[in-house]
């Protein structure tokens, strides 16, 4: 037996939090499904993409100029069940996490989580990390494509995505969970 097959008939390692620890510091280290991923830090588009939205909803929800009621994070790291995830933008009604904790990341899955398309993260954000947010409860997910200039708005119902509303362009942003105010989507590019 040569040491490919060999290999490939070992199981392999599970990956865990200290191969996240020990992950290069200009990358995003991620575990899903027991896999560590690496990526590199957003490109410019991504950032502000991120960036403006973050600024979009976290100005009125999370710090009072509007209808409140929300933690709106940058990049939290989540440790759920055996996979750690950190997507681009997520929030927590504080009506379900009524105190800010003082921990090094977040055990409660958020209510709304944005991931921001990219080359390098499309895949894992669709196919990897969509079904762990799915099976953590997340009410709500978004997916932003600044190269496509989309928005693509996820509810969970009865365990399984729904897409409630695909916008495009200067489409007007008035959705759930955010309803309660309107952007133009183009806000979000530079």
């Amino acid at each position: 037996m040569s040491r490919r097959q060999a290999a490939t008939l070992r199981p392999r390692r599970r990956a865990t939090y200290r191969d996240v620890l020990e992950a290069p510091p200009h990358k995003v280290a991620e575990i899903v499904a027991g896999t560590l991923h690496t990526n590199p830090r957003p490109a410019p588009r991504h950032a502000r993409a991120s960036s403006a939205l973050g600024a979009k909803i976290g100005d009125p929800f999370d710090y009072g100029g509007g209808p409140g009621g929300w933690w709106i994070l940058d990049e939290p790291e989540l440790h759920l069940g055996e996979d750690i995830l950190v997507p681009d933008l997520a929030g927590w009604r504080r009506e379900r996490m009524p105190e800010f904790p003082d921990t090094a990341y977040f055990t409660l899955a958020p209510d709304w989580v944005c991931e921001v398309l990219s080359p390098s993260t499309r895949d894992l954000d669709r196919h990897g990390k969509r079904p762990v947010y799915a099976r953590e409860g997340v009410s709500h997910l978004w997916f932003v494509d600044p190269a496509a200039r989309d928005l693509e708005v996820f509810e969970l119902r009865e365990g399984a995505w729904a897409l409630i509303a695909a916008l495009r362009d200067d489409d007007a942003v008035s959705v759930p969970p955010f309803e309660a105010v309107s952007f133009p989507l183009d806000a979000l590019w530079p």
